[in-house]
């Protein structure tokens, strides 16, 4: 609501919104994408490649490769690793990086503000506020900010769900989060009496999502300060020796929505596929003129080879050997 300029979903993708509530749940998205390079059956991932449940409490790295080492006690090696955790992860002590990341690359994730987004569900036996098509929205004023002060009601969206949706954000978020629902409930159902007087009945049941308390997730989506520039976007963005680091927050255009993550995690991967051919190339090259002179030491087996042929093989694996190469 309070963006200067056009916020550029709407400027690229329309000004439509859309409300979907798919009883398959949101998940359902990803295990459809990951069908497409996972094994699966019947809906469900079999692909033993995919370690769900792992937490990743620290990250070993180095010139030849990464270390991933988890709460319970397995230790992973790769070439590279894409990190793709939130920057209220990053910002927070549940991974640890050895060595320390470099300070423009701390500096950078510090200044990048978390930023946390409630929204409450409330559930009633019958609708009793004021509905239609050019009705949608209401606001509570009250003294304190920012208290249960942004409402919605779901029945353009879903007739007959007799469902509210009252959005809190960052400090408000953080309190509610800390209380139990039972508390939530009590607040919110003061202010709609105050509102709509007291014989309205109580809700039935209520969602509070707790974004900030997860500590998966360490707040609802990045929230750059009004003052940045690219340099912050790309420091943030940029890896840090085998290890890329991808996410909503590493989106320039689109940090804060879910699309930016899904595009820059396209964009992570290019990066890396790029990084890896140019590792290819430059093995290939150092390997080359290595093979040439072992050759070159048996003029009689060799006479008329001038270029080597290095299975692909020997360089994937960042290791260099040249027993097998075909002369």
């Amino acid at each position: 609501m309070a963006e200067v300029e056009p916020i550029s979903t709407y400027v690229d993708f329309g000004e439509r919104e859309f409300l979907v509530a798919d009883e398959r749940g949101y998940d359902y998205l990803l295990y459809k994408m990951a069908e497409e390079f996972l094994f699966t059956s019947e809906g469900r991932i079999l692909d033993n490649r995919l370690k769900l449940n792992k937490v990743v409490r620290e990250l070993q790295y180095s010139k030849s490769g990464v270390t991933v080492k988890t709460e319970d006690g397995f230790v992973y090696e790769a070439n590279y690793v894409i990190l793709s955790v939130s920057i209220g992860v990053l910002q927070s002590d549940l991974l640890a990086f050895n060595p320390t990341l470099p300070r423009w690359k701390l500096d950078a994730i510090e200044k990048c503000d978390v930023m946390v987004y409630t929204k409450i569900f409330l559930k009633f036996p019958y609708k009793f506020w004021p509905s239609g098509p050019d009705k949608e929205f209401f606001i509570y004023a009250h003294e304190r900010r920012g208290y249960y002060t942004f409402w919605q009601h779901m029945e353009n969206a879903y007739p007959g769900s007799n469902m509210l949706v009252v959005t809190l954000t960052n400090e408000e978020s953080k309190r509610v989060e800390a209380q139990a629902d039972e508390e939530t409930l009590r607040e919110a159902m003061a202010v709609l009496r105050d509102m709509f007087g007291p014989n309205i009945p109580n809700a039935i049941d209520i969602l509070v999502p707790r974004w900030w308390n997860n500590r998966f997730q360490r707040g609802s989506y990045s929230n750059y300060p009004i003052i940045s520039n690219h340099k912050l976007f790309h420091n943030i963005k940029a890896p840090v020796g085998r290890i890329f680091f991808t996410g909503e927050h590493t989106s320039e255009r689109f940090n804060g929505y879910v699309h930016g993550g899904y595009l820059a995690g396209i964009d992570t991967s290019k990066a890396l596929l790029e990084e890896m051919r140019k590792e290819k190339e430059s093995q290939t090259l150092l390997l080359e003129p290595l093979l040439a002179s072992l050759t070159m030491s048996k003029p009689e087996t060799v006479s008329n080879i001038h270029k080597c042929d290095i299975p692909t093989q020997l360089y994937l694996s960042g290791k260099l050997g040249v027993p097998e190469a075909i002369l």
